[in-house]
């Protein structure tokens, strides 16, 4: 069994039905919807024909919604494309988009406040980082800021603009994404990815707008400086390497992959590794020598989850790619030394049981040689809370929410069923033992460990372990 979950986004190269059965059928975990393109109406249809294609292909996959978080982002340009030249002046009108008239001399910016918070001698980034500007003077009163280009190249229209400083007064959490996340909410979302988080009130701010789980994406200097804090008050968090390599020294990011994904095993939060990890998959049917390693080196740092972007949004190849992830994931996954992680990888919480719980079980997996540990979960708390511990065993959560057996796609190790709801706990465990036999997860007469609530029913209460022939 793969443990380490595949997430792949979906686009015009992985749209269709067909496609998205055999992406299920290849082990996509978690269909990633990208909310800077498409309509509502688009995203729809997709989740749609993601949950067609997860009831024909007999798996559970989870549906990610990404959010495009204060990214900015310049207008239209008059050719669509223009060539900067290293020398050459370059002047950003703040807040407008004038019909489409921007070029290589004057370009219009998404922002009206830009102006104001960059001064003279810092450094911008158009098209992904290649393309570096130095600021030389600002007109607040006229939102005009004047650049000079250092390195030029290609811009195209609609692309980002990245300005590693702090920019404060920049909104952490745009009207714009409020309005997806409604819209995410109404069409049928599991999770909520929210871009360029800067620090946790941007995560407690929009969990005041929705009880999804939230994935914090770690793609800024400031996150990485606030990392600890970020990842109590997310649900979930991303190591979103693309920006992060722009807006810091591109040799720190490797470092600070491996910080970001350990805090999140020491706090029991799942993590996902992303941007550019088979990125030459998106013309190559074979992935580079340097990526195979790359996706196994975030594997062995201990990362939940890996993500495809690019490669199967508009990639030739998005089946072969989850196909290889999957490979290279179960290859990996012979050589983790799960048995040093479940001693040192979580910090247990003292006053809470179920790290306890959760750490005995593991334990137990190992020394009375249990075929799986069976949990029981309304929240999937408890299952998360197993799995931050890497037992060497398989972890069988059963939920009676369907969002809930969803969800657990994105928990390293973790397979997932719909079980109806128990009040009383012994009848619970007597049900889930019976469960996962029938589901042909664990055959008859094998151990098991399964986990429990007191009183049964509540979530957050898992205080049992039970041993347990099925």
């Amino acid at each position: 069994m793969r443990r380490t979950k595949i997430v792949a986004t979906i686009g015009p190269a992985s749209r269709e039905p067909e496609v998205l059965v055999r992406m299920v059928e290849a082990g996509m975990d978690v269909a990633r919807l990208n909310f800077s393109h498409g309509s509502a109406e688009e995203h729809a249809e997709v989740i749609e024909r993601v949950r067609d294609a997860a009831g024909r292909a007999g798996r559970q996959v989870a549906v990610l919604q990404d959010l495009p978080g204060p990214k900015l982002r310049i207008g239209k340009l008059r050719d669509d494309v223009v060539e900067l030249a290293p020398g050459e002046p370059l002047t950003f009108a703040c807040g407008g988009d004038d019909d489409g008239a921007g070029d290589k001399h004057r370009m219009f910016i998404s922002w009206d406040g830009l102006a104001e918070a960059v001064g003279p001698d810092e450094v911008m980034y158009l098209a992904d980082g290649t393309v570096r500007l130095r600021v030389t003077a600002t007109r607040p009163e006229q939102g005009e800021i004047d650049t000079l280009v250092e390195i030029g190249g290609p811009v195209a229209s609609r692309q980002g603009l990245n300005i590693p400083g702090e920019a404060a007064s920049l909104p952490a959490v745009p009207q714009e994404d409020l309005e997806h996340l409604a819209v995410g909410e109404k069409i049928g979302v599991d999770l909520v990815a929210l871009s360029f988080v800067r620090r946790a009130e941007d995560v407690e701010f929009v969990r005041g707008h929705t009880r999804l789980p939230l994935i914090a994406k770690i793609e800024k200097p400031q996150a990485v400086q606030r990392a600890e804090e970020i990842v109590r008050a997310a649900d979930c968090v991303m190591v979103a390497r693309g920006d992060l390599g722009i807006e810091m020294r591109i040799e720190e990011v490797p470092i600070v992959q491996k910080q970001v994904i350990a805090l999140a095993g020491a706090l029991a939060r799942p993590s996902i590794t992303a941007t550019q990890m088979l990125d030459s998959m998106v013309s190559s049917s074979r992935p580079t020598r340097a990526e195979v390693a790359d996706v196994a080196n975030a594997i062995l740092d201990g990362t939940d989850a890996v993500m495809l972007s690019q490669e199967s949004a508009v990639g030739k190849y998005p089946v072969g790619a989850i196909e290889m992830m999957a490979a290279i994931a179960e290859r990996t996954e012979g050589t983790a030394p799960y048995r040093e992680w479940q001693e040192r990888r979580v910090r247990r919480d003292r006053r809470d049981p179920a790290y306890t719980i959760a750490y005995t079980a593991c334990r137990a997996a190992y020394e009375l040689g249990l075929a799986a540990l069976v949990c029981p979960t309304l929240s999937g708390r408890s299952a998360r809370l197993l799995s931050a511990h890497r037992p060497a065993v398989p972890i069988l959560a059963l939920s009676p929410g369907r969002e809930t057996v969803r969800r657990c796609g994105l928990m390293w190790g973790v397979q997932a069923a719909s079980l109806k709801r128990y009040e009383v706990t012994e009848e619970l465990v007597h049900a889930s033992a019976a469960r996962v036999v029938e589901l042909g997860w664990v055959k008859p007469g094998e151990r098991v460990g399964i986990t429990a609530g007191l009183p049964s029913g509540k979530p957050g209460t898992t205080s049992l372990l039970q041993i347990q022939e099925v």
